[in-house]
């Protein structure tokens, strides 16, 4: 059962900072709730340009890996889900028990970084989308021909004004947007698909595949595909922590998260197909929901469809990066934190503008992600449900010298651990018959709970007991 506990600063040699445990009974997020923020999360840009980067592999290969990846994922996104709603406390505030006070600010780093990239990419999508939109009305030339750069600058700039006001009213935002944005997003997804069916049959789209040199394995689809959706994981409690529904922190947000993945994926992947069947070409630079849109014929109201999609992406992504950064940062409110790091989006979205494609700018992303992610969530998820049998003290979660000090404020067996996991998932890369078979990412999660779990116990490292 949920604590009721508010944990407040107090003398700086005594408490590190504030975290708060949302009581159960103000807790207002239903099963519902929580199945359409999952939704939303996914069905976006990102998930349908995830889908049209996978199709390399073919549509066999992908759509087996898609499966399988996705519901490994948001198996331990529902377990991690779990832990906000036993606690009521966020998702970086709870690494606190596992790293250390100090230590955490390691896992709230990462997903500072990763967040605010995430945003970033549905940031640029979008503004891909609004720069359609501009040619359309105003004939402005469109991005990637000459000219083409002011338009989506001009999108860069309109998507981060809407997130700001988006953020402005913090949780109640996401729910508002995520309930309005999914019933726009289902009538655009049923009308992109049977556009898409319309042009090119599903016989043709099973039987392509993708030039040799362009190929991708099934490996780094998997590993692509892990790093997109344990990036979720990650901030699993900052949303469950509003529920007072068991159900809904783990049975909805699987179901919601699994739906929103297959749902906009296997439309990337049909669109990305289609086009290329259709147009006997296959780029996967233009696998983006914007291009494929335009060359479908879609016109502007499924643009607009793709900037709203966005703005319900980057309502949970801003959101778990200011959470993440207010761990981090203990003087600054959430809603300043909120506005830091949409700032921050804002600067990053220009960055494959100006210095590479966004194909190769999005592909080291996620390879950065799969390294950092997993071996942080296999040690956050061993600690709370084998090491300390599914229960912290949230009162310590402050508390210098209190029972998840440590060393100092860190646990090294947690750090050393990490980086262990690290390297792993690197050797692991190196390894042909890994790199293009399972992929790297899951083993090297295993390494690091094997590691984490028998350092803690045949070290006998315990938190520091408060005096």
């Amino acid at each position: 059962m949920a604590q009721e506990v508010k944990v407040a600063a107090t003398e700086e040699t005594q408490s590190f900072g504030h975290v708060e445990s949302i009581p159960l009974a103000h807790r207002r997020m239903s099963n519902w709730d929580l199945f359409a923020t999952w939704i939303g999360a996914n069905a976006n840009n990102g998930t349908w340009y995830i889908g049209g980067v996978i199709a390399a592999c073919g549509f066999l290969t992908a759509s087996t890996t898609l499966i399988i990846v996705g519901l490994v994922s948001y198996a331990l996104l529902a377990v991690a889900s779990y832990m906000g709603y036993q606690t009521g406390v966020p998702a970086m505030a709870l690494t606190r028990a596992s790293f250390g006070l100090r230590g955490s600010f390691i896992p709230s780093l990462i997903n500072v970084v990763q967040f605010i990239g995430w945003a970033a990419v549905n940031t640029f999508i979008a503004a891909t989308s609004i720069s359609y939109i501009f040619g359309e009305l105003f004939g402005w030339a469109l991005y990637g021909k000459p000219g083409g750069t002011f338009g989506l600058i001009v999108g860069i700039l309109i998507m981060s004004a809407l997130h700001l006001l988006s953020i402005s009213l913090g949780e109640r935002s996401v729910r508002l947007i995520e309930r309005i944005g999914i019933v726009l997003v289902v009538v655009f997804v049923l009308w992109e698909s049977v556009v898409v069916f319309r042009t090119v049959s599903f016989h043709a789209i099973l039987t392509w595949q993708p030039p040799h040199h362009l190929r991708m394995s099934s490996g780094v689809a998997a590993d692509t595909l892990a790093a997109f959706n344990l990036a979720w994981v990650t901030a699993a409690s900052d949303f469950s922590r509003f529920t007072a529904k068991k159900s809904a922190a783990t049975t909805a947000s699987f179901l919601g998260a699994n739906l929103g993945l297959f749902w906009f994926a296997f439309i990337g992947l049909f669109a990305t197909i289609g086009t290329a069947v259709s147009l006997n070409h296959f780029d996967p630079n233009n696998s983006d929901p914007s291009t494929v849109a335009a060359k479908l014929g879609l016109g502007i109201i499924a643009l607009l469809v793709i900037v709203l999609t966005s703005t319900t992406a980057n309502a949970v992504n801003l959101m778990s990066a200011g959470s993440a950064l207010t761990n981090m940062t203990h003087r600054l409110s959430l809603n300043v934190s909120l506005w830091l790091v949409t700032i921050a989006a804002t600067l990053v979205t220009f960055i494959p503008v100006y210095l590479a494609s966004f194909l190769d700018v999005f592909e080291t992303f996620l390879d950065g992600i799969g390294m950092f992610l997993g071996p942080e969530i296999a040690i956050f998820l061993v600690d709370y449900f084998f090491l300390k049998g599914k229960h912290y003290h949230l009162a310590e979660l402050t508390k210098v010298q209190g029972a998840y000090w440590y060393t100092h404020g860190i646990n090294w067996i947690a750090v050393a651990s990490w980086l262990l996991g690290v390297a792993a998932y690197w050797g692991l890369k190196q390894v042909p018959a890994i790199a293009t078979t399972t992929g790297a990412t899951f083993i090297a999660m295993a390494i690091t709970a094997v590691i984490y779990g028998c350092g803690m116990r045949l070290t006998k490292v315990q938190p520091v007991t408060a005096k």
